[in-house]
């Protein structure tokens, strides 16, 4: 589905169209809980509160939102309602940054049935759209889900292929560069990563650029022939150039699910600074 307009959204609302599930992933850094009371205090009509933390991520792994094993998403997702047979929206109030974790899990597992709100909140809110903090209450649902992810790709598979891939770093430039680091350990970037920020996939509006503006900003990473990898901090806003990608046209990227900070709390090499570096960059360099 890729995405949905609010206007469209609203529509389907509005006709008490019985396939909607609206999912609420809104996230913030540095703020426990802060999503939650973020969700109580307003949300879309309809919407599900999912929780990055709980519901999209494995309690332990690599780097600091792991994905958790198919089944155990496949499980979560259905106690809350979402089942094979629902179309799923999700939205966030970060231009998708975050929401984009939810999309593409469904999208990787098998569900094509998801779509982003286009703008998220405030979008929603601007054509005239209202919150409410009344939270629906679902019957548990049968979502058959893929067993296994797919186009995925671990640290030691990813050292190996370092200069060969098209590795794509989402994170904003200043921390690409090595400028702030609010949570890992070492400040930087995965050599031979190109700064490509999720905002850059964004008009003003908050909302996803044409498919044509999409492509001329991807197309020249996957004209590589060894493919392309998408990480950032922990896999969650490396799937929002995913989708970006999708829209585009262009062949699905692999996710780097660990992202930086898989990488650099294993002591593997770190480049700073505003280019890429080469493959075997050392730690500050």
């Amino acid at each position: 589905m890729g995405l949905i307009s609010s206007g469209d959204l609203l529509a389907r609302l509005d006709a008490g169209d019985p396939s909607l599930r609206i999912c609420d992933v809104r996230w913030y850094l540095g703020k426990p809980g802060g999503a939650r009371e973020a969700y109580d205090a307003g949300h879309l009509p309809g919407a599900i509160f999912v929780s990055l933390d709980r519901d999209l991520a494995a309690p332990s792994g690599a780097g600091r939102h792991p994905l958790p094993e198919p089944s155990v998403f496949a499980a979560r997702m259905a106690a809350l309602g979402i089942g094979s047979e629902h179309d799923v929206v999700c939205y966030d109030d970060a231009g998708g940054t975050i929401a984009a974790r939810l999309w593409w899990m469904l999208d990787n597992l098998g569900h094509r049935r998801v779509a982003m709100l286009d703008g998220g909140l405030p979008a929603w809110v601007e054509a005239g759209g209202q919150l409410t903090r009344e939270e629906p209450r679902h019957a548990p649902a049968n979502l058959e889900l893929a067993d296994r992810w797919s186009r995925v790709v671990d640290r030691a598979e990813l050292r190996e292929r370092l200069g060969t891939v098209a590795l794509l770093d989402a994170r904003a430039g200043e921390r690409y560069r090595g400028e702030f680091e609010p949570l890992d350990p070492v400040p930087g970037h995965i050599p031979s990563a190109v700064s490509v920020p999720t905002a850059g996939n964004l008009d003003r509006a908050g909302r996803f650029r044409a498919p044509e503006a999409l492509r001329e900003r991807f197309a020249p990473f996957a004209s590589n022939p060894a493919g392309v990898v998408t990480s950032c901090g922990s896999g969650i806003t490396a799937c929002h150039n995913a989708l970006a990608m999708r829209l585009a046209g262009l062949a699905d990227p692999i996710l780097y699910a660990g992202s930086f900070s898989d990488w650099s709390r294993a002591g593997e090499p770190v480049a700073a600074g505003p280019e890429p570096g080469p493959p075997g960059a050392t730690p500050g360099v």
